[in-house]
């Protein structure tokens, strides 16, 4: 890419911060919006996201910092979005879609809208009437922590248009991290958000005590769910084992900086809902993205056990032992 990208990134968590650390290696103008104005003003002053992945200096000469979103838009070309999904219509509050004209669309958000049971990708195009062909989603394998770290990691990135595809993972390709382009934006989106529910399904069955072999076939088996949901939901020929799947859901389901499974191991533990939310600092996709896969699947009847294992603790309030019990006479 010739010219410098100009790229705006929204949300200050952890992941938001990783992308920025990302984009900074390379040739971009960068615009950060984050919520807080605390965290705005040490960013500027201490040139450090105060809250998340601390160590990641953030350069001030690349990273222009807003808590205004219009401010934050108004130069840009592309736009990634990096809060949870719960929180993103908050986030672009007030944006309207004459604002976005000309401009594209990134989410790195791994969850769905939860009252409307929708992909992000889908809702950005609707809500701001952005192309279809100017949106892209950035999935992984790939954890903030490690990004923070200079581990070698890989993206890829999909979009309905493989060559927008392309020109995103060219401006997220760098020194440790390498990118690849898709085009199965709904598989990719879709199985980022299950992977979730799947890796709170692993934290809970290890905080009952379970160990490593029932965590292998709990995987496999949620992979076949997995390809069962998405091969009717999106139809297409795709191969499952590829790092964008298979590699993100075992990332998610078995590191110790997932937060999903952190989430779901105080669930195991006995610790309810709303202490296991208190306990965390950060948002775990998969306690709203089970009700919207549950609410989705009612349409399509996809036989998928594990996440109606998580389902009904999480909203039925069954309890974890009960429910893990009834779950170990389907696994194969």
């Amino acid at each position: 890419m010739n010219q410098p990208a100009r790229i705006t990134v929204v949300g200050g968590g952890s992941w938001a911060t990783a992308i920025i650390k990302i984009l900074s290696e390379g040739n971009n103008h960068i615009r950060w919006w984050l919520r807080s104005q605390r965290d705005a003003g040490h960013i500027k002053k201490f040139h450090h996201n105060p809250s998340y992945l601390s160590d990641v200096q953030i350069s001030p000469r690349k990273v222009r910092v807003c808590t205004k979103i219009k401010d934050a838009l108004s130069d840009s070309q592309y736009i990634i979005l990096a809060v949870p999904a719960a929180f993103i219509g908050d986030a672009l509050q007030g944006v309207k879609p004459a604002q976005l004209v000309g401009k594209s669309i990134i989410s790195a958000i791994k969850g769905m809208i939860p009252e409307k049971n929708q992909l992000i990708t889908d809702w950005a195009e609707q809500t701001f009437e952005v192309p279809a062909d100017r949106i892209a989603v950035i999935a992984g394998p790939c954890h903030a922590e490690e990004v923070a770290l200079e581990k070698q990691s890989y993206l890829t990135i999909a979009s309905r248009d493989l060559a927008f595809a392309s020109e995103v993972a060219q401006f997220l390709n760098g020194r440790f991290v390498q990118t690849s382009p898709l085009d199965d934006i709904y598989g990719v989106e879709y199985c980022a958000v299950m992977k979730n529910i799947i890796a709170l399904a692993c934290g809970m069955t290890h905080g009952l005590g379970y160990g490593d072999n029932f965590q292998a076939v709990l995987v496999s088996n949620a992979m076949q769910e997995i390809r069962r949901f998405v091969d009717k939901v999106y139809p297409m020929p795709r191969d499952l084992s590829a790092s964008a799947y298979l590699g993100d859901l075992l990332v998610t389901a078995y590191s110790p900086f997932s937060r999903n499974r952190t989430f779901g191991h105080l669930i195991g533990r006995g610790y309810s809902v709303q202490s296991a939310q208190m306990e965390m600092n950060m948002i775990a996709e998969g306690y709203y993205a089970v009700k919207s896969i549950h609410e989705i699947n009612r349409q399509h009847g996809v036989l998928m056990p594990i996440m109606e294992m998580v389902y009904t603790v999480l909203y039925e309030k069954t309890s974890p032992v009960l429910a893990t019990n009834a779950l170990k006479t389907v696994l194969k």
